[in-house]
């Protein structure tokens, strides 16, 4: 592969919220770049991974990718412009909004027999598959706390992350991916001082 090329991996789910992993789907610098949403059939997989959609779901719509790919940008520049107090174009999430929300509906249960609100997609379009991650870039932009989503400190990584520890001192996307790796670069460092 040529070293600028953009390289398919498995998504990293580290984010500890559905914004922050969606951001992540396209993470790494330089010839270490990967991309997640590759093509429409990429985007429905990693829609099932995070459990957005069921596994069964088997159609992945026209526009999926293309749609996918606007909505990240969005949540990216949206985030950005949140924790630093400016301003930012939200079309690309209300549109998303508008166009999948689901319907309410009221039906029988009558393994409890019972009534219960059942919310449906509309259609099954672009849209309404990424509906939910719509919702979580609202729900991060409006009742996270922004000074708890952090970059990873790790100098090479590009991944965010929701720091939920009680100490709200995570530093590293994760111990696996780049935490145990900054410290062993670290311990060497001392070792050669």
């Amino acid at each position: 592969m040529p070293e600028n090329a953009t390289a398919q991996k498995a998504p990293l789910f580290v984010g500890d919220d559905l914004a922050l992993d969606f951001i992540n789907s396209e993470f790494g610098v330089g010839p270490a770049h990967h991309e997640c949403f590759t093509d429409d059939h990429a985007v429905l997989a990693w829609l099932k991974l995070a459990g957005v959609l069921p596994h069964d779901t088997e159609a992945s719509p026209e526009g999926l990718m293309e749609l996918a790919l606007q909505l990240r940008e969005s949540a990216k520049c949206l985030l950005n412009a949140a924790k630093l107090g400016g301003e930012a174009d939200a079309s690309i999430v209300n549109h998303v909004l508008r166009a999948g929300r689901r319907s309410k509906e009221l039906e029988w249960d009558s393994a409890s027999n019972a009534f219960k609100v059942v919310r449906r997609r509309l259609q099954e379009d672009a849209a309404s598959l990424l509906e939910p991650v719509a919702q979580a870039v609202v729900m991060l932009l409006t009742d996270a706390p922004l000074d708890l989503v952090r970059q990873c400190e790790a100098h090479d990584c590009t991944l965010m992350f929701h720091d939920r520890t009680k100490s709200h001192r995570r530093r590293w996307c994760s111990m696996a991916v780049c935490g145990n790796r900054m410290k062993v670069a670290a311990f060497r460092s001392r070792k050669k001082g």
